[in-house]
């Protein structure tokens, strides 16, 4: 007759607390308290390989004070400190800066960070000489700028971005990604493809690569108004790939211009003829040298893409939309009442991009010589953008 076997006692036969079932069940426990926060960027850096090469190349003094963005668990956090003389991270979740502040507490490096809970774009940021961030990738552009307007400037910034923001970034004429976000950037600083981050460094990956760029603002900063120019380039790069003198036939885009021509002749006492010219049809604001673009060209994505890739929440180098007028720009055979003064400015855009020989360029082609240049004859007419 078969022997039953026998039972374990004190319930030992439900599992040890030490057999690999609990030990993972602890570990899912623990990974369930601390989930990332997607919604908020949030990817932890977990190659030290790449955290060490990030830090060795933002070139730190022992004076330096660094202002790092989005600290996480404090990986970047540590090494920085090895070099640096003090630490100031901005973190806006709680949780990781109670991580890091574990990481450092009762050392010596403690005394030397300082933690910042928020939001970095609406965060009034204490004095730093380098920047290094991780960046969530939501802020990439109003960090790029917030940034740039700093007074003073940092020295350099180290900025880790998602693979395409940053290939903007760096993105020459003619490129197929060089686009106003490019010719901004690249005016007020020297900016720099450092190296390639493949998603598996990340914990959770995200689902795009990323790169890291040094950006290096101009000191002194170039003299002109970052609204003017910003302006201008709104104009020309809501087609990039259309010549600039098509941009300037919009009704909407003229509308702005011949408003902006009012506000400056009365500032400087310039009077206007007002009265009416004969009616007639308005032309088709197309420019029948270039064809249509397509569905989803990135004609299409730099239009749309706009408040995505350039806000900056109220910063020194401010941002101004041009507002579309869908309802003029759709009946392109009305009839409307024109004045002297609308005459007079479509003669005067007429002219600057006829004498600066810019009137059948691309946007997509012009590099920052030839913006400047159109900015300083338009200027002249007393044509502005802000």
């Amino acid at each position: 007759m078969a022997k039953a076997k026998p039972s374990k006692r004190n319930g030992s036969a439900r599992g040890s607390p030490y057999d690999a079932s609990a030990t993972e069940n602890k570990a899912k426990a623990v990974s369930n308290m601390f989930r990332m926060n997607k919604d908020i960027g949030q990817h932890i850096l977990k190659n030290p390989g790449i955290a060490q090469a990030i830090v060795d190349k933002a070139d730190l003094k022992q004076s330096d004070i660094v202002l790092e963005v989005g600290s996480g668990t404090g990986n970047l956090t540590v090494k920085i400190l090895e070099k640096a003389k003090k630490v100031v991270a901005v973190e806006m979740d709680p949780r990781m800066a109670a991580e890091i502040t574990k990481r450092v507490q009762g050392k010596p490096e403690q005394k030397r960070l300082d933690i910042m809970v928020g939001d970095v774009i609406k965060t009034s940021l204490p004095f730093f000489d380098v920047c290094i961030s991780n960046t969530p990738y939501q802020i990439s552009s109003p960090l790029v700028f917030k940034l740039l307007a700093t007074t003073p400037a940092p020295r350099t910034c180290i900025l880790m971005f998602q693979r395409e923001f940053a290939m903007r970034l760096v993105a020459r004429p003619g490129d197929s990604l060089y686009c106003r976000l490019s010719v901004n950037a690249q005016m007020w600083a020297k900016i720099t493809h450092i190296m390639k981050v493949g998603k598996n460094n990340f914990n959770p990956p995200p689902a795009v690569e990323s790169s890291v760029v040094r950006l290096e603002p101009k000191n002194p900063r170039p003299q002109i108004s970052y609204d003017e120019w910003d302006g201008l380039l709104r104009i020309i790069f809501v087609r990039r790939n259309k010549t600039i003198q098509a941009g300037f036939k919009g009704k909407a885009v003229m509308g702005l211009v011949e408003k902006n021509y009012r506000t400056w002749c009365a500032q400087n006492s310039v009077p206007l003829d007002d009265e009416a010219v004969a009616a007639q049809e308005d032309e088709m604001m197309v420019d029948v040298d270039d064809e249509p673009s397509p569905v989803g060209s990135d004609d299409d994505a730099e239009w749309q893409g706009i408040s995505e890739v350039d806000q900056d929440n109220g910063s020194a180098l401010r941002n101004k939309a041009i507002e579309p007028h869908t309802q003029s720009l759709s009946q392109p055979g009305r009839r409307r009442n024109r004045t002297k003064v609308g005459q007079l400015v479509e003669n005067k855009v007429h002219k600057v991009l006829v004498d600066t020989g810019l009137a059948d360029k691309r946007a997509g082609k012009c590099d920052e010589a030839d913006f400047l240049k159109l900015l300083w004859a338009f200027n002249n007419e007393g044509i502005h953008f802000s």
